[in-house]
């Protein structure tokens, strides 16, 4: 009876031998997805559910601005039964800019590796998520966009269109960006970077900033990755854009393409 375990145990040794050294695990990067609502009671709720359905690992950032419907509520009320939801309430409407670069200060604060914002009224469906997150592997900033293969757009006028592709056109063209997409802010940070940039100098407070974040991530040496979505019209609500946020983006854009040519200039002088 000893003979079969006496071998047993030196095959066992044998095979921990001819194996090699385990490889070691690396623990999944903390992900953190970001929600700035403003009015978005009738979707929040079920944005979450679906949020955590493709995303089950990720925490959530709600930054609310006293939203006079309740939805800063609500989000407390969630967040009263779920340890992955994290509410930061501002006294009134400040806008989207600024409420992104609140949220790029939380997941800085609290060492999250990945920050991914997407908006809160299903315009950005979650079941594009995981496909985001996967281009994370081999980039610094990921967008969902709407204008590469297999990308597009539901329900929108010709004025809206045409409004989007100005903007991205123009943002481009000053701003030398090498992504398609300038204007969706359905996209995913490497938080390492971000640390590298100093918002300081940032000029743009409202949707400005979406492109103003490209312009200084590729001034910082970050790799872009765009996987196409589909941006569907919010299922409850009214959207939050109008012609004022756009006149305004495109100033602060044009200020940014001056900054852009004279560091060019002094590069080459230098």
């Amino acid at each position: 009876m000893l003979v079969p375990i006496f071998s047993h145990a030196i095959v066992q040794q044998v095979e921990r031998k001819t194996a090699g050294p385990r490889k070691k695990t690396m623990p999944s990067p903390r992900l953190l997805i970001s929600l700035c609502t403003y009015n978005e009671r009738d979707n929040l709720a079920a944005l979450v559910a679906e949020i955590h359905q493709f995303s089950p690992a990720a925490h959530l950032l709600v930054v609310d601005d006293g939203s006079p419907d309740g939805t800063g509520e609500l989000a407390d009320e969630l967040a009263a039964s779920d340890a992955r939801l994290v509410v930061l309430h501002r006294e009134k409407k400040l806008g989207l800019g600024t409420a992104h670069l609140a949220a790029i200060g939380h997941a800085m604060e609290n060492d999250y590796d990945y920050l991914l914002n997407m908006d809160a009224d299903f315009s950005h469906h979650p079941r594009y998520l995981p496909a985001i997150v996967e281009c994370m592997e081999r980039a610094d900033v990921v967008i969902g966009s709407r204008y590469v293969s297999g990308g597009g757009t539901l329900g929108w006028s010709a004025r809206r269109k045409a409004m989007s592709w100005m903007i991205n056109r123009y943002a481009r063209l000053l701003l030398r960006l090498p992504v398609r997409d300038t204007s969706g802010s359905f996209r995913c940070y490497r938080v390492a970077k971000l640390r590298q940039l100093d918002f300081a100098r940032f000029q743009a407070r409202g949707y400005a900033v979406l492109q103003e974040l490209l312009y200084r991530c590729r001034r910082a040496g970050c790799r872009f990755e765009e996987t196409p979505i589909v941006f569907e019209n919010r299922r409850h609500g009214e959207s939050k854009i109008n012609w004022r946020e756009v006149v305004a983006a495109l100033w602060v854009i044009g200020r940014l393409g001056v900054e852009n040519r004279l560091s060019v200039r002094v590069r080459k002088t230098g």
